[in-house]
């Protein structure tokens, strides 16, 4: 929609497969507005501040940018560097990269900010190896809804067993994001193992396929349909339901 009242216009672009697209809306909206300005993570922007509301709906909140880790997988570090503290905006959607590695008083300020927040849902992800008691106990006394945790290698099983007997969740508000495919050696076998673990250790995972910055893989058929009986909740406990008839009905 056309608004007379406005300066400009911003296109935010999340991922490199759709700069494409996101160049098209620039060229499209270049006809209206003198300025247009393209730019996101697609586009390598470190994302220097957060405003509420800007590019993302009302209530989705970025307390902090970057991550001092270096997993191979991911681009946060190249994008934003090191982890680094944000004015804290109200809003019951945490979408912090890895608000666990912050100073334990801006965790604190976070968690004092969402004690007024319903429906509250991690959904950038918590590093489960950097939960605490303190953290889970805390976490006990919010309205939480979801939290999110990774699993992306075999290795992080361990962590995160240890995370979710801490917090000590529901498994419908425990989802845990699994890469799959980041080793393009990985069997459909292997990754529904991995997969059984973290249902298995009590949270909901949901598969993602890796793709790369450079160029998109295009994943066979039966892979995209493995991916999505694991992101959705009600095809993953239908997985999960035949499993358990299949060996309820082996032992009889």
């Amino acid at each position: 929609m056309i608004r007379p009242d406005a300066d400009e216009v911003h296109v935010s672009c999340t991922f490199t497969w759709d700069k494409p697209k996101a160049e098209h809306l620039r060229d499209a909206w270049a006809q209206y507005y003198p300025v247009v300005k393209l730019g996101g993570p697609a586009y390598d922007d470190p994302g220097n501040g957060f405003v509420p509301g800007r590019y993302i709906k009302l209530g989705v909140t970025t307390t902090s940018r970057g991550c001092n880790n270096n997993c191979p997988w991911c681009l946060v570090p190249l994008r934003e560097g090191k982890i680094r503290e944000l004015p804290i905006q109200p809003g019951n959607i945490i979408q912090d990269n890895n608000l666990l590695q912050c100073s334990s008083q801006h965790i604190d300020n976070v968690m004092d900010m969402l004690r007024s927040q319903h429906t509250i849902r991690f959904t950038g992800g918590l590093e489960a190896a950097r939960v605490t008691e303190q953290f889970a106990d805390r976490l006990r006394g919010l309205r939480v809804k979801e939290v999110f945790l990774a699993c992306d290698t075999d290795g992080a099983i361990k962590p995160l067993r240890r995370a979710l007997k801490l917090l000590q969740l529901p498994r419908d508000k425990a989802r845990c994001y699994v890469l799959l495919k980041y080793d393009q050696e990985e069997t459909m076998l292997h990754a529904l193992i991995r997969l059984l673990q973290v249902w298995e250790a009590g949270a909901k995972p949901f598969a993602q396929l890796y793709q790369p910055t450079d160029r998109t893989i295009v994943y066979p058929v039966e892979w995209q349909r493995f991916v999505r009986t694991w992101q959705r909740p009600a095809g993953t406990a239908a997985f999960i339901k035949e499993i358990l008839n299949s060996n309820a009905d082996g032992k009889k």
